[in-house]
């Protein structure tokens, strides 16, 4: 709203510094002043963004805020910040934990409650304007991140207080809070001198914007194609469900009688899966896999190419060999040696399994008369031929017993069996987006324990993928329990007139995997807002998720939400089991796919060189390297890797598999004690779930578990070594 006011305020500034001849123009010149001023004010008034929110639970109140409202707000706030942060760097007081490190935690609260707002909005409710507004704030927030990290004040201070931190008796979330903090301000560069200082701000302000770009790009592209079909029978193959849904984005997007296929995943992947059209497989397939390496105004290959050298640059400026080096020091893994040091116990064995998997596809293949060598767009289709022949398991026979309102019922009471929380849908709360279904989570006392929301269909402002985030964070920090607002967005297929959205195996894993998210975020128990929840390592963090997905298969749990959405049947026993018999199937695409998106990413970030490189050349020979087949693309190729170029996990990407050890590991002690073991659970949630980030987290994970956990029950899982 300010840049639209900057226009009358400087008319009225100019009608006020001419001469005026006569009483009439002055007068005009004052009421020209004054309705700016009163306009401005109005403005200040009318920003929900200025008071407390006057709604239950303080949601924020979704439907009087307008695309006007952001900029100031968040203008407003990084001032606000600012003037904060200033005035701790100046204080005159001599440095201590409370009015430094403290302090400066509780800084920036009208900044923070603006930015959980406005991006966790961007992400599923994306418009060219806030767009726009991303691209204008970006700079800034980099700006007066590095206005905090390079003021040498307040790191004079900050350091003051970390070199007598073994005199102040701090409790251990304070003691995480003052290493965090201390880190952050050397990794941030406080350290380098003036020059360096400069140079660090600028490839920052670089980097930034380019972040925004990339995902903008991405976002263009996946919405602007579109494979339209006009003959049925080029749906030969497709089940009924996916050949509705289709019809209905052809119809929304003005191509009413025909079908409209996306490089959306819940139309990609089914069409990949199930279509006899090779050739449309074909074009659909290249269509996703070029997204953002197609020569246009969305390509992506020179923003990858130039970000690699950027963070190269800093590091070098940080004193670091690699970005990879700086990002893992505070990881788990430590350093990108530990990282290849798993990956390539991991890679061998699953790319022997992919190699064999490829195989048996075309011996299948060959069998049904093909006379080709498969190609990569033919391995969901001969993959779920092959899952039939061997397990006479038929993916789309499952999706009738797992819809998304039954699947959701399902994760419900698998929280409710293991911490005794239940949920109670609320239609009387804000939301922003028809979609959106709301709960409050009681604890087993029956106490409020915060807000659960939950946003699912594909839509084309939202970009790809599913996440969980918060709109509000608990903590106690200003001396009461602030309750947190939690959400989880996926991408699943919008529904169809009155039919259910039904799910396939993985999409309903899916849920119970974000559900993992969001209950560590809604049981977090943390004093300080920045160590709760999911404030964890990138290598950590996905573990809860994961553990959170191994429920989903017990039969104990199918038995409860696993039900045909006509008959109400629960599914045969036989199928459970044929699922479960099924669950080392296709695990050497599924793992290699991943692992080579993850080395692909951790080549990018190894790189010891400015140079801007030929993305599509560097990504090549990566794949060369490794060894990976033709058979299969990475996972994310490098013009459509939001996760590392558009997101947090640079250098990280491995971290689901590092995670998946925790995961593993895990649930060994479930599988030996009782899924719903009550010791076991409490601990979990001691220990992993209310403990976020207030302390290590393999001190915290050794606390629950006894010892740090073993591999071996990974690959075990995986069917890449043979159990002991």
């Amino acid at each position: 709203m300010k840049k639209h006011l900057l226009t009358p305020i400087a008319l009225a500034i100019a009608l006020a510094g001419c001469q005026s001849e006569n009483k009439e123009q002055a007068a005009n010149q004052q009421a020209a002043t004054e309705q700016v001023a009163q306009t401005s004010a109005s403005a200040e008034q009318s920003n929900p963004f200025y008071s407390e929110y006057d709604t239950p639970f303080g949601i924020a109140p979704f439907e009087q805020i307008k695309i006007e409202h952001y900029m100031p707000a968040l203008e407003k706030g990084i001032a606000e910040q600012k003037a904060e942060i200033l005035a701790i760097a100046n204080s005159d007081e001599a440095p201590t934990f409370e009015n430094t490190i403290e302090a400066m935690e509780k800084s920036g609260d009208l900044l923070t409650k603006v930015t959980n707002v406005f991006y966790g909005l961007i992400g599923s409710m994306s418009t060219p304007e806030m767009q726009a507004i991303s691209k204008e704030v970006s700079p800034k927030l980099s700006k007066l991140s590095d206005d905090v990290y390079l003021n040498e004040d307040l790191f004079k201070r900050v350091k003051a207080v970390y070199d007598q931190k073994d005199e102040l008796e701090l409790n251990t979330e304070q003691n995480t809070l003052l290493e965090k903090t201390y880190k952050g301000f050397v990794r941030g560069g406080a350290n380098l001198n003036t020059e360096d200082k400069a140079t660090l701000r600028d490839l920052n302000e670089q980097l930034s914007k380019l972040s925004i770009q990339f995902g903008e790009n991405l976002l263009n592209e996946t919405n602007d194609f579109e494979l339209v079909i006009d003959n049925e029978e080029d749906l030969n193959g497709l089940p009924e469900g996916i050949i509705a849904a289709a019809a209905n984005t052809a119809s929304e997007r003005g191509h009413e009688g025909k079908w409209v296929f996306t490089t959306h995943r819940p139309s990609f992947y089914p069409f990949l899966t199930y279509s006899t059209k090779r050739d449309l497989r074909e074009q659909l397939f290249y269509a996703y896999t070029h997204r953002g390496d197609n020569d246009n105004k969305n390509d992506n290959k020179k923003i990858a190419a130039k970000m690699a050298s950027l963070r190269y640059q800093r590091a070098q400026v940080l004193g670091y060999d690699t970005h990879a080096d700086y990002v893992l020091e505070n990881a788990m893994a430590k350093t990108p040696e530990n990282v290849y040091g798993l990956l390539d116990k991991v890679w061998p064995a699953s790319l022997a399994r992919a190699k064999q998997e490829v195989a048996d596809m075309q011996t299948f293949a060959e069998s049904e008369g093909a006379d080709f060598k498969l190609e990569a767009w033919d391995w969901w289709y001969y993959s779920e031929k092959v899952r039939k022949q061997k397990y006479d398991l038929d993916e789309e026979a499952t999706k009738p017993y797992f819809s998304l309102e039954n699947t959701m019922q399902g994760v419900f009471y698998t929280a409710e069996k293991l911490w005794g929380v239940t949920f109670k849908e609320r239609d009387d709360l804000p939301k922003y987006h028809p979609d959106v279904t709301t709960y409050e989570m009681f604890d087993k006392d029956g106490s409020s324990v915060g807000v659960y929301m939950t946003d699912f269909f594909v839509r084309p402002s939202k970009r790809g993928g599913a996440w969980m985030s918060s709109f509000r964070k608990q903590h106690k920090m200003y001396g009461e329990e602030v309750k947190p607002i939690i959400y989880n967005v996926l991408n699943y297929p919008t529904p169809v007139g009155d039919e259910p959205v039904l799910l396939t195996f993985d999409q309903a894993s899916t849920l119970f995997h974000e559900f993992g998210h969001a209950i560590q975020g809604l049981l977090s128990d943390g004093y300080y807002r920045s160590l709760t929840g999911t404030a964890l390592p990138r290598d950590y963090v996905e573990y809860p998720s994961q553990v959170m997905e191994n429920w989903m298969t017990e039969p104990e749990v199918l038995e409860q939400f696993a039900k045909h959405y006509k008959t109400g049947e629960v599914i045969p026993m036989e199928m459970v089991e044929k699922i479960q018999a099924s669950g080392k199937f296709n695990q050497g695409f599924a793992t290699t796919e991943y692992m080579a998106a993850a080395l692909l990413d951790l080549k990018w970030h190894t790189l010891k060189t400015a140079e801007e490189q030929d993305a599509d050349k560097f990504e090549a020979d990566a794949m060369a390297e490794i060894g990976l087949i033709n058979e299969i693309a990475p996972r994310y190729r490098t013009t459509y890797f939001s996760h590392i170029f558009a997101g947090g996990y640079s250098s990280g990407y491995y971290g689901y598999i590092w995670s998946n050890i925790f995961d593993a590991d895990t649930w060994k002690v479930f599988e030996e004690k009782g899924i719903f073991d009550q010791d076991t659970a409490t601990s979990y949630r001691k220990n992993v779930l209310e403990s976020g980030g207030t302390e290590d987290p393999m001190i915290m994970y050794k606390r629950f578990r006894g010892q740090e956990p073993d591999p071996i029950h990974l690959l075990e899982r995986r069917g890449l070594v043979a159990p002991k």
